[in-house]
């Protein structure tokens, strides 16, 4: 069947097309219905089905007689590591982890906040959770003390599992004392922890509550799996840049299931038994969804990777992964690639190795820009898929179906809406507008499997911050717009749609215009505050590597193409030369911070931050624009 004809089937009747779904799923007891609209607009999937996590991503594969296939290929340039993890060793780890958890009163409900680097352990203690119904909640790693309380005191964690450190690239990070301080800070206070001790760094254990890992799965029972209801909590993750009262994403447990398993098949192409790599880290949304969980249940095999795509030695890192474990499938976010492009603008580490096992490339977390794309396109001669969704959706809005039917490749599109979301765009009163017109991108309710539920003991937030502004609809809080064919341009953040004397106009059309200028290897525009036009747009573009022309000449020629591109209604006279862009871990620019900084108002540090001191950087750099503008 094509993508049209699978489309328009689940329009006509998402009933069938859920149940039929769920079939690729093994029940305690199947669900006698998908949807349950009883509590509407709080909309729940698979809610009376008897299922469980762990079982469907581990042990039915072994008992299908695939329990030799490797699960988990760990590959750490950091610390020097590699180890191959098959599913039957897999389902022993968890279940006696599992086993250890239950033995000290850890049970179906109860919360376990999992605070670990890169390692096969983290997805371990993942699963081991998932085992036992209880709803894990990782925070990145090394993630700052007082985040990491502000979530302690949210989800009350009866268990906190942990790593003595995290290693980077010529540093040890220091995870210990980081839960001890975010623990004297938080007023909940679990009634253990489990420590994995890491060679490079033997932490100290707190006597009577701190368990060394090792030692506290001696001799224990391991645990069968526990079926639990599909509208049970499988997790809670807290979104990047939280700040104040946390907004924990609720993920329920049988829509999580079946939308996962569905979208690797349909929208990754991949069959079970193949390599799959989401180089990404547990402590996000993609980490969750395409690290552990997805490839699992498919029954792929799935890369823990503990590294940077530059850095770890090289800008090789990627292609050495894909060629040592055979990669069918390579998913990461933009801003991983364009450090490579930046390293290698001409792809001479590519060419080192035998990448001809990739069949694709997806690309998601950010928008992809056009030529980024082009770039990944020429040097791995693969499709170059970008595809669009949120922390809160935990699977793509919109992507190109490699699957079910490569659809042509748009340029700075992820192609096209999934099954179970109806993308529209909107006007600021709710009304949806036509083809290439920019507006708010709303999804039509309900939301499909594997969505969010709702927010942890939020529910009120949850209704205000995503169900109110457009009755009836999910508010993405991303702008953009449909062209005639149906393919989704996703261009801002709604609050990075600027206003420029009365013209609303995209930061990331421009920022596309910007990339593409040939010594420009990564950029930003953000809208500053002006008193004759309200805003105005300001660019801040990093150097390809080895560009030596002066700087200067650069800005001009980028203002010239905006001018020329966009036109003189961006007002597009702006722009700076800087080494690096602040950023959250997961790759996403701070664009709101910056803007906050130019327009010389107070801002909190972004919790998520990767370095701090960029920020710095980047108010030198608008001293230099004027900014911020005396009062």
């Amino acid at each position: 069947m094509s993508y049209a004809e699978i489309y328009e089937g689940w329009k006509a009747d998402p009933e069938a097309f859920w149940m039929q779904a769920a079939d690729g799923i093994e029940w305690t007891r199947k669900p006698s219905r998908a949807l349950f609209d009883d509590k509407a607009p709080i909309y729940e999937w698979f809610s009376d089905g008897l299922v469980n996590t762990c079982w469907n991503a581990v042990d039915r594969h072994v008992e299908n007689g695939r329990g030799d296939q490797p699960a988990i290929i760990y590959d750490s340039p950091v610390s020097e590591t590699r180890r191959v993890i098959s599913y039957v060793k897999l389902r022993n780890a968890v279940a006696t982890l599992a086993g250890a958890l239950r033995a000290k009163g850890v049970g179906k409900g109860d919360r376990v906040i999992i605070y670990m680097p890169m390692i096969p352990e983290a997805l371990e203690a993942m699963l081991a959770c998932a085992r036992l119904g209880a709803v894990h909640s990782v925070v990145f790693g090394g993630f700052a003390s007082h985040e990491l309380a502000v979530r302690i005191d949210d989800c009350k964690p009866k268990c906190i599992i942990a790593a003595s450190c995290g290693i980077e690239p010529g540093r040890i990070v220091h995870y210990k004392p980081l839960l001890d301080d975010a623990l004297a800070q938080s007023g909940h206070q679990p009634d253990f922890c489990v420590i994995l001790q890491r060679e490079q760094e033997v932490a100290h254990l707190e006597e009577g509550r701190d368990y060394n890992w090792h030692g506290f799965q001696y001799g224990v029972e391991p645990a069968e799996c526990v079926p639990v209801e599909g509208n049970h909590p499988a997790y809670i993750l807290y979104t990047s840049g939280t700040t104040g009262q946390p907004k924990g994403v609720v993920r329920s447990t049988a829509g999580h299931l079946v939308a996962l398993n569905w979208s690797m098949k349909n929208v990754y192409g991949v069959d079970p038994g193949d390599t799959f790599w989401a180089a990404s880290d547990v402590g996000w949304v993609v980490g969750h969804s395409y690290i552990c969980y997805a490839p699992l249940i498919h029954g792929n095999t799935t890369i823990v990777f503990e590294g940077k795509p530059i850095g770890t030695p090289d800008a090789g890192t990627f292609w050495r992964i894909i060629r040592d474990y055979n990669v069918k499938v390579l998913f990461t976010a933009p801003t991983a690639f364009r450090a490579i492009k930046r390293e290698d603008p001409l792809g001479e580490f590519i060419r080192k190795y035998d990448t001809s096992c990739l069949k694709t490339l997806f690309l998601a977390g950010e928008r992809a820009d056009p030529d980024t794309i082009k770039w990944a396109q020429n040097h791995l001669n693969v499709p170059v898929i970008d595809n669009w969704w949120q922390t809160e959706t935990g699977w793509a809005i919109a992507a190109n179906p490699m699957g079910i039917e490569p659809l042509p490749v748009k340029l700075g599109s992820p192609s096209v809406a999934m099954p179970g979301y109806d993308i529209r765009i909107l006007d600021e009163g709710g009304h949806e507008v036509g083809p290439n017109t920019l507006g708010a991108i709303g999804i039509k309710l309900p939301l499909p499997p594997g969505t969010l539920q709702t927010l942890w003991n939020a529910e009120e937030r949850y209704l205000k911050s995503y169900l109110s502004h457009f009755p009836g609809y999910y508010e993405t809080g991303d702008a953009g717009y449909k062209d005639e064919d149906g393919y989704v341009y996703i261009m801002a953040r709604t609050d990075d749609v600027i206003n420029v004397a009365g013209h609303r106009l995209s930061t990331g059309a421009m920022e596309e215009v910007l990339a593409s200028h040939p010594d420009v290897a990564e950029c930003a525009v953000i809208g500053v505050s002006d008193d004759l036009k309200g805003q105005v747009p300001m660019g801040f573009l990093c150097l390809t590597s080895g560009v030596e022309r002066d700087h200067g000449a650069i800005v001009r020629e980028c203002v010239k193409l905006v001018r020329d591109q966009i036109g003189p209604v961006a007002a597009f006279k702006l722009a700076c030369v800087v080494d690096r862009l602040p950023k959250t871990r997961s790759g996403k620019i701070l664009r709101g911070t910056m803007v906050k900084i130019a327009d010389g108002q107070d801002f909190r540090m972004p919790a998520t931050i990767d370095d701090p001191a960029i920020l710095d950087e980047i108010a030198e750099a608008l001293k230099g624009l004027g900014y911020p503008k005396a009062a």
